[in-house]
């Protein structure tokens, strides 16, 4: 389905794309960083063409801004307390789940939801 918006540019549905976004999230663990890049890049450049690409976009860019937060609080935290460790467990798990959940719910057309995350962008 396409619509036009104000800014006469073709809006349209596209659920697969938001899959991909949700599952370029994994690429953090081939690349190290892509987890963040990719999504940022296909968010910023859909936003306005394809229906529900930006509040899926941010939350998607909320979720690895806030899993990156873990891992600087965390880090030291295992120096200092040895409890850091905890908290990177949590977000290694997170890290997993989420985006397939996630990626699930972007294709039945549901409202993304990641546990745990700040919102950063709104």
């Amino acid at each position: 389905m396409e619509l036009v918006n104000k800014n006469a540019v073709v809006v349209r549905e596209d659920r697969n794309l938001l899959v991909i976004t949700h599952l370029s999230q994994y690429l953090d663990f081939v690349t190290g960083f892509g987890g963040l890049v990719v999504p940022l890049v296909i968010w910023l450049t859909t936003k306005d063409s394809v229906i529900g690409m930006d509040e899926h976009g941010k939350s998607v860019i909320n979720f690895q801004l806030t899993l990156l937060l873990y891992l600087v609080i965390g880090i030291p935290g295992i120096l200092l307390f040895g409890l850091g460790i905890l908290l990177l467990i949590f977000a290694g798990i997170l890290s997993i789940v989420m985006p397939a959940v996630n990626a699930i719910k972007a294709s039945n057309g549901e409202s993304p939801s990641y546990f745990g995350t700040i919102r950063f962008i709104s």
